[in-house]
């Protein structure tokens, strides 16, 4: 399956690792175009005028349409178990409307803990449960 690993760049060492071992899995993997450069700066993905000169987010869109599903590194930040920043949910919405399987490491944050949870959970996941092995192939 060719997918895309989506998450908060904060977590950029994370996908890369993911990267690795969905590839050992027999899928095609697509990372965030910037990930090495926010791997060396984390905040550079709240720097506007990067954002802006660089394109980051219509690249990112153009590889989930690409790819056959995202997969959503939401690791605990911010002490919101199962985050998911704004860039995220972008494109777990742009997944759901091209019809993309969209699967999250963990659950979903509970509504209390971050305002557009229900969104999230109304575009359908798949909760891996910690575990990138439950992704099937098909």
């Amino acid at each position: 399956m060719k997918l895309m690993i989506c998450g908060s760049m904060h977590f950029s060492k994370e996908m890369l690792e993911a990267k690795n071992m969905l590839e050992k899995l027999g899928h095609e993997v697509m990372v965030p175009s910037d990930v090495n450069e926010c791997l060396k700066n984390p905040e550079l993905n709240m720097d506007l005028n990067y954002c802006m000169e660089s394109d980051i987010d219509k690249k990112d869109f153009d590889q989930v349409a690409k790819s056959d599903g995202i997969v959503v590194l939401n690791y605990e930040r911010n002490d919101v178990k199962g985050y998911v920043g704004g860039a995220t949910l972008m494109e777990i919405g742009l997944a759901r409307h091209l019809n993309k399987k969209i699967f999250l490491l963990f659950n979903p944050p509970k509504e209390e803990d971050l305002r557009y949870a229900l969104e999230i959970k109304v575009a359908r996941p798949i909760v891996l449960n910690g575990d990138l092995n439950n992704i099937s192939h098909g």
